[in-house]
Protein backbone atom coordinates (compact mmCIF):
# COMPACT_ATOMS: atom_id res chain seq x y z
CA UNK A 1 0.00 0.00 0.00
CA UNK A 2 2.83 2.68 0.87
CA UNK A 3 4.85 1.65 -2.64
CA UNK A 4 1.27 2.28 -4.27
CA UNK A 5 1.39 5.58 -2.68
CA UNK A 6 4.74 6.74 -3.69
CA UNK A 7 4.21 5.36 -7.03
CA UNK A 8 1.01 7.40 -7.70
CA UNK A 9 3.02 10.74 -5.74
CA UNK A 10 5.66 10.37 -8.08
CA UNK A 11 2.97 10.37 -11.05
CA UNK A 12 1.55 13.21 -9.89
CA UNK A 13 5.01 14.80 -9.74
CA UNK A 14 5.55 14.32 -13.15
CA UNK A 15 2.99 15.02 -14.59
CA UNK A 16 2.55 18.44 -13.12
CA UNK A 17 5.95 19.23 -14.24
CA UNK A 18 5.05 17.98 -17.76
CA UNK A 19 2.07 19.97 -17.77
CA UNK A 20 4.06 23.34 -16.59
CA UNK A 21 7.19 22.72 -19.02
CA UNK A 22 3.95 22.24 -21.78
CA UNK A 23 2.93 25.66 -20.31
CA UNK A 24 5.96 27.09 -21.07
CA UNK A 25 6.02 25.54 -25.07
CA UNK A 26 2.45 26.49 -25.87
CA UNK A 27 2.96 29.84 -24.42
CA UNK A 28 6.25 31.40 -23.92
CA UNK A 29 7.01 34.78 -23.17
CA UNK A 30 7.48 36.73 -26.74
CA UNK A 31 10.98 37.89 -27.26
CA UNK A 32 10.98 42.11 -28.10
CA UNK A 33 12.01 42.04 -31.63
CA UNK A 34 13.80 45.07 -32.63
CA UNK A 35 13.39 46.38 -36.11
CA UNK A 36 9.81 46.75 -38.55
CA UNK A 37 6.56 47.99 -37.41
CA UNK A 38 4.39 45.79 -34.99
CA UNK A 39 1.09 45.76 -33.95
CA UNK A 40 0.91 44.89 -30.09
CA UNK A 41 -2.23 42.59 -28.56
CA UNK A 42 -2.69 42.99 -24.82
CA UNK A 43 -5.03 40.29 -23.35
CA UNK A 44 -7.63 40.41 -20.60
CA UNK A 45 -8.77 36.85 -19.87
CA UNK A 46 -10.95 36.33 -16.39
CA UNK A 47 -12.33 38.54 -13.73
CA UNK A 48 -11.01 42.07 -13.15
CA UNK A 49 -9.55 42.49 -9.79
CA UNK A 50 -6.53 45.18 -8.37
CA UNK A 51 -4.52 41.82 -7.74
CA UNK A 52 -5.07 38.34 -8.78
CA UNK A 53 -4.00 35.64 -6.35
CA UNK A 54 -2.13 32.63 -7.42
CA UNK A 55 -4.16 29.40 -7.90
CA UNK A 56 -2.58 25.67 -6.45
CA UNK A 57 -1.95 24.82 -10.55
CA UNK A 58 0.25 28.00 -11.13
CA UNK A 59 -1.87 29.60 -12.16
CA UNK A 60 -3.96 32.99 -11.33
CA UNK A 61 -7.85 33.37 -9.96
CA UNK A 62 -8.30 36.55 -12.06
CA UNK A 63 -6.58 39.25 -14.29
CA UNK A 64 -4.11 41.57 -12.38
CA UNK A 65 -4.95 45.12 -13.36
CA UNK A 66 -1.61 45.88 -12.33
CA UNK A 67 -0.13 43.75 -15.06
CA UNK A 68 -2.28 44.88 -17.58
CA UNK A 69 -1.74 48.44 -17.09
CA UNK A 70 2.55 47.32 -16.81
CA UNK A 71 1.65 45.77 -20.54
CA UNK A 72 -0.36 49.12 -21.58
CA UNK A 73 2.78 51.16 -20.40
CA UNK A 74 5.15 48.42 -22.61
CA UNK A 75 3.53 49.23 -25.43
CA UNK A 76 3.24 53.10 -25.16
CA UNK A 77 7.00 53.32 -24.51
CA UNK A 78 8.65 50.67 -27.64
CA UNK A 79 8.53 53.01 -30.94
CA UNK A 80 8.09 49.09 -33.07
CA UNK A 81 4.32 49.33 -31.43
CA UNK A 82 1.90 51.22 -33.78
CA UNK A 83 -1.10 49.96 -32.85
CA UNK A 84 -2.51 47.94 -30.17
CA UNK A 85 -5.36 45.36 -29.79
CA UNK A 86 -6.80 44.75 -26.46
CA UNK A 87 -8.10 41.00 -26.53
CA UNK A 88 -11.23 41.22 -23.74
CA UNK A 89 -12.57 37.52 -22.61
CA UNK A 90 -14.31 39.28 -19.49
CA UNK A 91 -17.56 38.91 -17.41
CA UNK A 92 -16.27 42.64 -15.60
CA UNK A 93 -14.46 43.08 -12.15
CA UNK A 94 -14.53 45.49 -9.51
CA UNK A 95 -14.87 49.40 -10.40
CA UNK A 96 -11.75 50.71 -9.00
CA UNK A 97 -9.46 47.82 -11.18
CA UNK A 98 -11.21 48.94 -14.57
CA UNK A 99 -11.26 51.92 -13.57
CA UNK A 100 -7.19 51.65 -13.30
CA UNK A 101 -7.07 50.14 -16.63
CA UNK A 102 -9.27 52.50 -18.75
CA UNK A 103 -6.80 55.63 -17.00
CA UNK A 104 -3.76 53.97 -18.57
CA UNK A 105 -5.46 53.17 -21.97
CA UNK A 106 -6.87 57.04 -22.05
CA UNK A 107 -2.57 57.75 -21.65
CA UNK A 108 -1.78 55.51 -24.25
CA UNK A 109 -4.30 57.20 -26.83
CA UNK A 110 -2.74 60.79 -26.29
CA UNK A 111 0.53 58.84 -27.71
CA UNK A 112 -1.39 58.58 -31.09
CA UNK A 113 -1.32 55.10 -30.99
CA UNK A 114 -4.76 53.49 -32.01
CA UNK A 115 -6.55 51.39 -30.19
CA UNK A 116 -8.78 48.22 -31.26
CA UNK A 117 -10.83 45.90 -28.82
CA UNK A 118 -11.48 42.64 -30.02
CA UNK A 119 -14.08 41.17 -28.42
CA UNK A 120 -14.02 37.03 -27.87
CA UNK A 121 -16.90 35.77 -25.66
CA UNK A 122 -17.47 37.76 -23.42
CA UNK A 123 -16.98 41.70 -22.91
CA UNK A 124 -19.07 42.82 -20.53
CA UNK A 125 -19.52 45.23 -17.38
CA UNK A 126 -15.97 46.27 -16.42
CA UNK A 127 -14.67 44.41 -19.68
CA UNK A 128 -16.93 47.08 -21.78
CA UNK A 129 -15.86 49.90 -18.81
CA UNK A 130 -12.32 49.07 -20.46
CA UNK A 131 -13.38 48.73 -23.72
CA UNK A 132 -14.58 52.60 -24.03
CA UNK A 133 -11.34 53.67 -23.23
CA UNK A 134 -10.11 52.71 -26.98
CA UNK A 135 -10.42 53.88 -30.12
CA UNK A 136 -12.71 50.84 -32.13
CA UNK A 137 -15.00 47.87 -30.59
CA UNK A 138 -15.32 45.07 -32.71
CA UNK A 139 -17.20 42.25 -31.27
CA UNK A 140 -18.54 38.54 -32.38
CA UNK A 141 -22.40 39.13 -33.69
CA UNK A 142 -22.66 36.03 -30.99
CA UNK A 143 -20.39 38.03 -28.20
CA UNK A 144 -21.95 38.88 -24.60
CA UNK A 145 -21.51 42.60 -23.94
CA UNK A 146 -22.96 45.77 -22.50
CA UNK A 147 -24.06 45.16 -18.67
CA UNK A 148 -23.49 48.59 -17.84
CA UNK A 149 -24.57 48.77 -14.35
CA UNK A 150 -23.18 48.94 -10.69
CA UNK A 151 -24.17 45.62 -7.49
CA UNK A 152 -23.13 45.59 -4.49
CA UNK A 153 -24.57 42.09 -2.67
CA UNK A 154 -24.88 41.62 1.02
CA UNK A 155 -25.72 38.54 3.18
CA UNK A 156 -27.76 38.55 6.56
CA UNK A 157 -26.97 35.56 8.29
CA UNK A 158 -28.52 36.59 11.62
CA UNK A 159 -31.46 33.78 11.37
CA UNK A 160 -28.58 31.27 10.49
CA UNK A 161 -26.39 32.16 13.63
CA UNK A 162 -29.55 32.42 15.79
CA UNK A 163 -30.26 28.76 14.99
CA UNK A 164 -27.04 27.53 15.51
CA UNK A 165 -26.96 29.23 18.87
CA UNK A 166 -24.06 32.07 17.52
CA UNK A 167 -23.85 35.14 19.03
CA UNK A 168 -21.57 37.98 17.41
CA UNK A 169 -20.62 41.30 19.29
CA UNK A 170 -19.88 43.91 17.76
CA UNK A 171 -17.21 46.96 19.36
CA UNK A 172 -16.99 50.00 16.87
CA UNK A 173 -16.12 53.59 17.09
CA UNK A 174 -18.93 54.59 14.57
CA UNK A 175 -22.45 53.38 14.07
CA UNK A 176 -21.79 52.82 10.71
CA UNK A 177 -18.22 51.17 10.65
CA UNK A 178 -19.73 47.66 10.70
CA UNK A 179 -22.37 48.89 8.19
CA UNK A 180 -22.86 45.80 5.69
CA UNK A 181 -22.70 43.28 8.85
CA UNK A 182 -23.63 40.09 8.29
CA UNK A 183 -24.65 39.49 11.64
CA UNK A 184 -27.68 41.89 11.63
CA UNK A 185 -30.55 44.03 9.50
CA UNK A 186 -29.43 46.82 7.21
CA UNK A 187 -30.67 49.85 8.66
CA UNK A 188 -32.47 52.74 7.01
CA UNK A 189 -29.49 54.79 7.59
CA UNK A 190 -27.30 52.64 6.50
CA UNK A 191 -29.33 51.53 3.00
CA UNK A 192 -29.15 55.13 1.97
CA UNK A 193 -25.16 55.54 2.35
CA UNK A 194 -25.23 52.07 -0.23
CA UNK A 195 -27.76 53.37 -2.23
CA UNK A 196 -25.42 56.51 -2.52
CA UNK A 197 -22.46 54.52 -3.21
CA UNK A 198 -24.02 52.43 -5.86
CA UNK A 199 -25.33 55.28 -7.69
CA UNK A 200 -21.97 57.91 -7.50
CA UNK A 201 -20.07 54.22 -9.33
CA UNK A 202 -23.17 53.87 -12.09
CA UNK A 203 -23.03 57.32 -12.62
CA UNK A 204 -19.11 57.06 -13.54
CA UNK A 205 -19.48 54.04 -15.20
CA UNK A 206 -22.29 56.19 -17.21
CA UNK A 207 -19.83 58.93 -17.99
CA UNK A 208 -17.09 56.59 -19.42
CA UNK A 209 -19.25 54.73 -21.84
CA UNK A 210 -20.76 58.42 -22.84
CA UNK A 211 -17.46 59.52 -23.15
CA UNK A 212 -16.21 56.48 -25.08
CA UNK A 213 -19.06 56.31 -27.37
CA UNK A 214 -19.40 60.02 -27.85
CA UNK A 215 -21.10 60.51 -31.13
CA UNK A 216 -21.99 57.17 -31.54
CA UNK A 217 -25.19 56.91 -29.17
CA UNK A 218 -26.60 59.98 -27.27
CA UNK A 219 -27.16 60.60 -23.43
CA UNK A 220 -31.02 59.47 -23.73
CA UNK A 221 -30.50 56.50 -26.08
CA UNK A 222 -27.94 55.02 -23.52
CA UNK A 223 -30.14 55.63 -20.27
CA UNK A 224 -32.64 53.84 -21.71
CA UNK A 225 -30.15 50.79 -22.14
CA UNK A 226 -27.77 51.63 -18.93
CA UNK A 227 -29.98 49.16 -16.86
CA UNK A 228 -27.48 46.14 -16.24
CA UNK A 229 -28.98 44.19 -19.07
CA UNK A 230 -26.42 42.03 -21.10
CA UNK A 231 -26.47 42.02 -25.12
CA UNK A 232 -25.41 40.12 -27.92
CA UNK A 233 -23.02 42.37 -30.26
CA UNK A 234 -25.21 42.13 -33.01
CA UNK A 235 -27.63 44.36 -30.61
CA UNK A 236 -24.73 46.32 -29.50
CA UNK A 237 -23.79 47.29 -32.82
CA UNK A 238 -27.59 48.49 -33.94
CA UNK A 239 -27.08 50.85 -30.84
CA UNK A 240 -24.20 51.78 -31.11
CA UNK A 241 -21.94 50.41 -28.32
CA UNK A 242 -20.05 48.74 -30.57
CA UNK A 243 -18.47 49.86 -33.99
CA UNK A 244 -18.16 46.98 -36.19
CA UNK A 245 -18.93 43.13 -36.33
CA UNK A 246 -16.02 40.61 -36.62
CA UNK A 247 -13.09 38.33 -35.42
CA UNK A 248 -9.48 38.62 -34.04
CA UNK A 249 -8.03 38.97 -37.28
CA UNK A 250 -10.48 41.56 -38.40
CA UNK A 251 -9.66 43.59 -35.66
CA UNK A 252 -5.86 43.15 -37.13
CA UNK A 253 -7.01 44.71 -40.35
CA UNK A 254 -8.88 47.79 -38.35
CA UNK A 255 -5.73 48.20 -36.43
CA UNK A 256 -3.67 48.35 -39.64
CA UNK A 257 -5.67 50.50 -41.72
CA UNK A 258 -5.80 52.81 -38.64
CA UNK A 259 -2.38 53.19 -37.62
CA UNK A 260 -1.51 53.10 -42.09
CA UNK A 261 0.42 49.56 -41.54
CA UNK A 262 0.91 47.26 -44.50
CA UNK A 263 -0.73 43.94 -44.53
CA UNK A 264 0.82 41.40 -42.99
CA UNK A 265 2.33 43.67 -40.85
CA UNK A 266 4.29 41.36 -37.38
CA UNK A 267 1.44 40.89 -34.71
CA UNK A 268 3.11 40.81 -30.85
CA UNK A 269 1.35 39.74 -27.77
CA UNK A 270 2.43 41.50 -25.00
CA UNK A 271 2.77 39.64 -21.35
CA UNK A 272 0.89 36.81 -22.75
CA UNK A 273 -0.31 34.39 -19.81
CA UNK A 274 0.76 31.03 -19.13
CA UNK A 275 -0.74 27.37 -20.05
CA UNK A 276 -2.11 27.16 -16.34
CA UNK A 277 -3.30 30.86 -16.48
CA UNK A 278 -5.61 29.67 -19.62
CA UNK A 279 -6.56 26.40 -17.82
CA UNK A 280 -8.40 28.39 -15.30
CA UNK A 281 -10.04 30.74 -17.35
CA UNK A 282 -12.17 27.74 -18.80
CA UNK A 283 -13.64 26.71 -15.28
CA UNK A 284 -14.54 30.48 -14.48
CA UNK A 285 -17.83 31.59 -14.61
CA UNK A 286 -19.50 35.22 -14.34
CA UNK A 287 -21.02 33.95 -10.88
CA UNK A 288 -17.42 33.98 -8.88
CA UNK A 289 -17.96 37.76 -9.34
CA UNK A 290 -20.00 37.18 -6.65
CA UNK A 291 -16.99 36.13 -4.54
CA UNK A 292 -15.32 39.55 -4.52
CA UNK A 293 -15.82 41.58 -1.31
CA UNK A 294 -15.96 44.79 -3.46
CA UNK A 295 -18.10 47.22 -5.50
CA UNK A 296 -18.87 44.82 -9.11
CA UNK A 297 -19.47 47.06 -12.30
CA UNK A 298 -22.45 44.60 -13.92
Amino acid sequence: MGKKIIVFSIAALLLLVAGMSLGKILSPEPAVLSGGSAIGVIEVNGIISGDASDSLLGGTTGISSRKVMENIRLAAERDDIKAVILRINSPGGTTAASQEIGIELDRLRETGKPIITSMSDTCASGGYWIACSTDHLVANAGTLTGSIGVIMEITNLQGLYEKLGIDSITFKSGKFKDMGSATRPVTEEERQLFEDIIEDSYDQFFTQVLNGRQGKISADKLREIADGRVLTGQQALELGLVDSLGNYYDAIKVAEKMADLPEGTRVEIIGSQNFFDRLMLQVKTPELLKSLDLIQIK
